[in-house]
């Protein structure tokens, strides 16, 4: 029986020869590689040679006891599991392996369907932990400007880490503000042709007729305007990567025009003959779901699996609140640079909030929020007194514990004031009527409070 490369390889460490045997013959049954050694110093040397996935030692042995070993190959190999067997009289010292970082203990005699349960949970355990690692050095080695450490983050690292080498199309979803330009920028420094250019377009931006010039160019008089012939976006790119940033926004003529141009490889200026070939990837971003699109007739369904060879889903901020602080700390410092502003800290409090409010305008919102706090903060510290208003508010109608004392009577009753002045627009006659104090008092206070 050839053993299956995917169970794993194992190391069986025993100085009874009679037990090796037995446990080679159970373990290749099973499926697993199995290399034995008959003791503790040649288990330590067989773990310098080469990988294993698992380790299967005993505790008593003549000239190295499983202690010593296990002492050694965690030292060389910290993530190897490692299964110790012991006697009964002897399961104190496996415990105390345990803590040490051994994997799991078994008895004597084995009860061999645990026996098989406990590897397979080494094998898949260290499979996993290597993968995660191999992942990891990828990601590190990514060139990009994406912060967050959290789990969805990592699994769109490691997306990247796979999909940036290949020529593959990409769509990139997700909501508004959650960073896709960020994302196919990283793609195109990843690949093999970021040596070539980078072009972006927004399809949202612009007009059909004007899009149409944008993408592939015009001839000299083509229309009203055209005083000379110009290069468009698919031109541009040849050799390198075009982003096509809200591709779900384009009109339907307009997508036959892109797909013609992504089956043929050739683009056609406006007001022209010639067809031109270029050699471009494309990356694609949409917050539109354009399988419902392609469902109500709105996106051509041909169109779509041209694209959506890979598609690349950003979380949005809410399920990655972990980052937050990350890209605080990162705005904060830019903007305070931009600003020219000296920024000591950010208040608890302050930070509390904003890992606490929704941002249904994700990473944007909170670069904006950051950006608005920087500008019109007091002082060297960011407090929630210089975040937007809405941020503010929500605040105050969602308390938060974080161990520093209450808001002051005074806190309050600025925030009180200021929303209300946001409900009614600025008037603040009205917003003193709802107050129940005179339009001079609200004056006074805004000017204490060192508002407008």
């Amino acid at each position: 029986m050839v053993p299956s490369k995917v169970a794993g390889s194992i190391l069986v460490v025993d100085d009874e020869q009679v037990h090796r045997f037995m446990l080679r013959s159970l373990l290749r049954d099973w499926g697993w590689q199995c290399v034995e050694a008959d003791d503790g110093d040649t288990a330590v040397a067989a773990i310098r040679e080469r990988a294993y996935d698992a380790v299967l030692m005993d505790v008593r042995m003549a000239r190295m006891s499983g202690h010593e070993a296990f002492a050694e190959i965690h030292r060389i190999r910290p993530a190897l599991p490692v299964i110790i067997m012991t006697a009964y009289s002897s399961v104190d010292d496996a415990v105390n392996l345990i803590k040490q970082g051994a994997h799991d203990y078994l008895t004597k005699p084995l009860d061999f369907d645990r026996l098989r349960l406990s590897l397979r949970r080494a094998v898949d355990h260290h499979q996993v932990e290597e993968r995660r690692q191999q992942v990891g050095e990828e990601q590190g080695l990514l060139e990009t400007r994406i912060i967050g450490d959290s789990p969805p983050m990592r699994e769109l690292l490691e997306m990247i880490s796979y999909v940036a080498p290949t020529e593959a199309t990409v769509l990139i979803t997700g909501e508004s503000g959650t960073g896709k330009e960020l994302v196919a920028e990283t793609l195109h420094r990843n690949s093999e042709r970021r040596q070539g250019p980078f072009i972006k377009v927004n399809c949202a931006a612009l007009a059909e007729s004007l899009l149409e010039s944008e993408l592939f160019g015009h001839e000299k008089g083509a229309f009203t305007g055209a005083d000379r012939r110009r290069d468009g976006r698919f031109v541009q790119a040849d050799g390198g990567t075009l982003f096509l940033d809200e591709i779900g926004e384009t009109t339907p003529a307009m997508q036959v025009k892109l797909l013609r141009a992504l089956q043929e490889g050739e683009v056609q200026r406006v007001g022209g003959e010639d067809s031109l070939s270029v050699q471009v990837r494309i990356i694609a971003a949409t917050n539109r779901n354009l399988e419902q699109e392609v469902a109500a007739g709105v996106f051509r369904e041909d169109l779509f699996y041209r694209l959506n060879v890979v598609t690349i889903e950003v979380p949005p901020l809410r399920l990655r609140r972990e980052d937050i602080p990350l890209l605080v700390d990162f705005f904060v410092k830019h903007f305070a640079d931009k600003n020219r502003r000296r920024v000591q800290s950010v208040a608890p409090a302050c930070m509390e909030l904003l890992c606490s409010y929704p941002w249904p305008g994700n990473v944007r919102e909170l670069e904006n929020a950051i950006e608005r706090g920087i500008i019109l903060m007091r002082g060297d510290q960011l407090t929630e007194r210089s975040l937007p208003l809405q941020v503010q508010n929500y605040a105050r109608q969602h308390p938060v514990t974080t161990g520093e004392r209450p808001a002051t009577l005074q806190e309050a009753q600025r925030l009180l004031i200021l929303q209300t002045l946001e409900e009614t627009g600025g008037n603040k006659s009205e917003a003193a009527r709802r107050l129940g104090i005179t339009r001079k008092t609200l004056q006074n206070k805004l000017q204490k409070y060192d508002e407008p």
